[in-house]
C-alpha cells in the first residue's frame, strides 16, 4: 500500500464496481486496489447512486461515483467558498515574500538580479 494518499481513480472506481456485483469481500476488495478497507467502505458510502423514483436502479457504479467525487470536489474547496480567507491567505503570503526580500540575504539576490548575475 501506498504511504502518500491519492483519490481513487476511474479504474479503481470501475474495478471496484465489478469486485462489489461480483459480491467480494470488502477486505479482499481493498487488498485486491492495494487501499485500506476503510478507504473502501468511505468510498462506498459517500459515492453510491440512489434514485428514490427507481431504487432497483441504485447502487454503486464506477462512473457515476467518479462524477460524484469530482462534483463534491469542486463544490467544497475552502478558499472558494470562504473568500476572506481566500484574501487572508493573500495578505500573508505577501508579507512573507516582503520579509524575505528585506533580509539580508534577500537584498543580496534583488541586488544580483539588478546587476544581471542573478537570473530572475
Amino acid at each position: 500500500m501506498s504511504q502518500c494518499y491519492s483519490q481513487l481513480t476511474l479504474s479503481d472506481r470501475r474495478r471496484l464496481h465489478q469486485l462489489m456485483e461480483r459480491k467480494v469481500p470488502v477486505g479482499e476488495i481493498a487488498r485486491q486496489l492495494g487501499r485500506h478497507r476503510s478507504t473502501i467502505y468511505r468510498e462506498l458510502k459517500r459515492n453510491t447512486f440512489h434514485d428514490a423514483d427507481f431504487p432497483e436502479y441504485s447502487g454503486y457504479y464506477g462512473g457515476i461515483a467518479n462524477d460524484i467525487s469530482k462534483e463534491r470536489r469542486r463544490r467544497l474547496r475552502k478558499l472558494s467558498r470562504h473568500p476572506q480567507l481566500h484574501g487572508s491567505l493573500e495578505m500573508r503570503h505577501m508579507s512573507q515574500l516582503e520579509m524575505r526580500q528585506s533580509s539580508p540575504l534577500g537584498m543580496l539576490v534583488k541586488r544580483q538580479r539588478l546587476e544581471g548575475r542573478l537570473a530572475t
